[in-house]
């Protein structure tokens, strides 16, 4: 692959083409845009009966909802949306030609997930102020370190969508090939349960997973109070998933179509 830099006005050009795309495309614009709200109000229904959550001690309702409405944002938004984008790109040779332009390699992987990665943040935004406000929970305790757990997410979730679009054929079939790390994250990181519900050592595997470091510092930034080397270990987990994905993207991204 070509030297990792960014131009600044490449990025944008890349990232305009790639937003009208996504516009023109209403079927994926309006799950991207509703279907993180509807899963907010799944999330609710399910942490409602959950132990473990609401009591003394333990975050609301709201702030277990709102943090694990923010790792759905990311999730539906940046991964599973960003896969079928490059499986597309990909198939129409979009992407073979953009290579032989000026345009180098990691332009064209972040100039794709750009229009993604803008709605996501602007849809955790909405769930920090908006959000917080509709289910009377604290607003975040630590909104850098909240900031900052996003914004790796979505770095460590576009790499991860790319390396899984270089296995997807086609588009029909990004919702298979998406389903794994959706189901591994809901269950075994934090979104639809809450850590400390789950048996001693299925939660010490569980502190492994891809997004699981994330979502540690997403409840961190929100509620507040972690333990510093909580916090350090969920950064260096997080860190360490970052390296082996661009790793990974580096060696296996398809660029031409699948034969």
């Amino acid at each position: 692959m070509n030297a990792p830099a960014l131009n600044p006005g490449r990025l944008a050009a890349l990232g305009r083409s790639e937003l009208t795309l996504l516009v023109r495309n209403r079927g994926a614009l309006t799950v991207a845009l509703l279907m993180p709200l509807l899963m907010v109000f799944v999330l609710r229904s399910t942490l409602s009966g959950v132990d473990g959550v609401g009591g003394e001690g333990r975050a609301s309702l709201g702030e277990a909802t709102l943090t694990g409405g923010i790792g759905m944002v990311l999730v539906l938004v940046v991964y599973m949306s960003l896969v079928s984008a490059y499986v597309a790109r990909r198939e129409e040779l979009v992407l073979k030609r953009l290579r032989t332009g000026e345009a180098r390699d990691l332009e064209i992987l972040a100039g794709t997930a750009l229009p993604a990665a803008v709605l996501a943040v602007g849809q955790v935004l909405v769930l920090a102020v908006a959000g917080a406000a509709a289910l009377d929970a604290r607003m975040p305790r630590e909104p850098l370190l909240l900031a900052a757990a996003v914004l790796a997410a979505v770095v460590l979730l576009a790499g991860a969508s790319a390396l899984t679009s270089s296995f997807t054929r086609n588009v029909e079939s990004a919702g298979i090939t998406t389903l794994p790390l959706f189901l591994v994250t809901a269950l075994g990181s934090g979104l639809f349960l809450p850590p400390e519900s789950l048996p001693g050592q299925l939660a010490t595997v569980c502190e492994l997973l891809p997004l699981s470091g994330v979502m540690t510092l997403v409840r961190a930034g929100w509620t507040g109070g972690a333990e510093t080397g909580d916090l350090l270990r969920a950064g260096l987990t997080t860190l360490a998933w970052i390296m082996i994905t661009v790793f990974a993207v580096r060696t296996w991204f398809r660029w031409e179509p699948r034969r």
